[in-house]
């Protein structure tokens, strides 16, 4: 889980690299999921919330 304080820390290329890796690490997880292979179920919902935390910086840092 990423706080955001960490985030607010990074520009906005590391932001954007940071959301590819976890809609990345969010396709694996569906995957494991549909095979049954998916051990950590906690983990797909901090992905899609911590997804959800860099798109709302990106947009405030865009609006601002």
């Amino acid at each position: 889980m990423t706080k955001i304080a960490e985030l607010r820390g990074k520009t906005p290329d590391q932001l954007q690299e940071e959301l590819l890796n976890l809609k990345k690490e969010q396709f694996n997880l569906r995957f494991q999921k549909a095979t049954g292979q998916l051990e950590k179920t906690h983990r797909v919902d901090e992905v899609r919330k911590d997804i959800a935390r860099i798109k709302s910086l990106l947009t405030a840092q865009k609006s601002a």
